[in-house]
């Protein structure tokens, strides 16, 4: 049994497996806040029930409940969500749909059991966590925006809301939900009484945000319902006003979802226009960072002179150097760092 609860094959080869592949596959994320007494015991539970119709993706275990982003064969969806309702923890949980999905989000299966689903930083002793804000749909959502006295907030990290973000929304300069907590709740600590709407991609960090917020003393604390996927698969079906700017951040391979055609992010590189997210060539650095397809092509999808000129020496001259030079993955945050610098070249001999 022990053989088929870990992913046994190279990196490499699955990713090339589902590039290659044909097969039509659905992305979508869920989670659940809920008491799973042995979250060890469950997970190889779910992992062989989950590998047996080749689900591929992320999930995240702990005694608070469960998060996952996956990837299932879309000709075995109703197989898969069949699964999900035999299981007691899962049962009806919603699925959030990815918006924009070429089958190419996920190389393989991992699950994981962590001390919480979302690193949050905070002790669920001092506040109960179950006592989230009230969940607005997409029109009530729109509604209340409206009104002058809302405050709207971006719970996600600043790399995610550079690319896409709700009209007039307020977005922390944060590099984790850990740090956005007591950041959003010290700017608005004098806001106490007004209405507070926040957001995030499926709804997981408002679920415990929300409650945060009401436990700190905020009267009228809100939060978006399934966040900005379920937000707007409602809008295009109802056929209402998107008041979501730009590009929702998705943590798997496509890095993106396209809700709105207008860009509001800059190339880091070159400055001009571009929402395209990627991470840099050089496996050393591996920063996360927007580029657009010019500077793409003029530094060979690195971040940096400095990594491309690495890139481009020989497997022995890198193995000398890799440990002997910090590049911008190695002492800067996702999207936070000094591109194309005086000082970013190599010295060769």
């Amino acid at each position: 049994m022990a053989e088929i609860l870990y992913n046994k094959i190279n990196r490499e080869v699955l990713i090339q497996n589902m590039l290659q592949s044909k097969e039509l596959r659905t992305t979508l994320s869920f989670y659940r806040y809920v008491n799973i007494p042995n979250p060890w015991l469950f997970r190889d539970h779910l992992y062989t029930i989950l590998a047996s119709i080749n689900v591929l993706g992320r999930i995240y275990l702990a005694h608070e409940g469960i998060n996952g982003q996956i990837s299932v064969p879309t000709e075995r969806l109703n197989e898969f969500k069949n699964k999900l309702n035999e299981i007691e923890y899962l049962k009806n949980i919603r699925l959030n749909i990815a918006i924009e999905d070429n089958g190419k989000s996920f190389f393989k299966l991992k699950i994981k059991v962590r001390n919480k689903i979302v690193a949050d930083g905070l002790s669920d002793l001092q506040f109960d966590a179950s006592k989230s804000g009230k969940h607005l749909n997409a029109v009530e959502f729109n509604e209340l925006t409206d009104q002058l006295d809302t405050i709207v907030v971006d719970m996600r990290n600043h790399y995610e809301s550079e690319v896409g973000k709700f009209e007039n929304a307020l977005t922390p300069d944060v590099s984790t939900f850990r740090e956005a907590l007591p950041t959003v709740a010290a700017i608005l600590e004098d806001k106490k009484d007004q209405h507070i709407v926040m957001y995030c991609t499926g709804g997981i960090r408002c679920e415990k945000a929300s409650a945060y917020m009401k436990h700190l003393g905020f009267n009228n604390v809100y939060q978006l319902d399934g966040g900005i996927i379920e937000y707007t698969n409602q809008i295009k079906s109802l056929g209402i006003k998107n008041k979501f700017i730009g590009k929702n951040f998705v943590f798997d391979e496509r890095l993106g979802e396209r809700i709105s055609e207008t860009i509001i992010s800059t190339c880091h590189q070159c400055g001009n226009p571009s929402d395209r997210h990627v991470n840099c060539l050089n496996d050393q650095c591996h920063i996360l960072f927007i580029q657009c397809d010019v500077c793409a092509e003029k530094y060979s999808h690195c971040c940096s002179v400095k990594c491309l000129e690495f890139e481009q020496l020989d497997a022995e001259q890198k193995a000398n150097l890799k440990n002997k030079l910090i590049f911008n993955g190695t002492q800067f945050s996702k999207g936070k760092y000094k591109a194309l610098g005086k000082d970013d070249h190599l010295i060769l001999d």
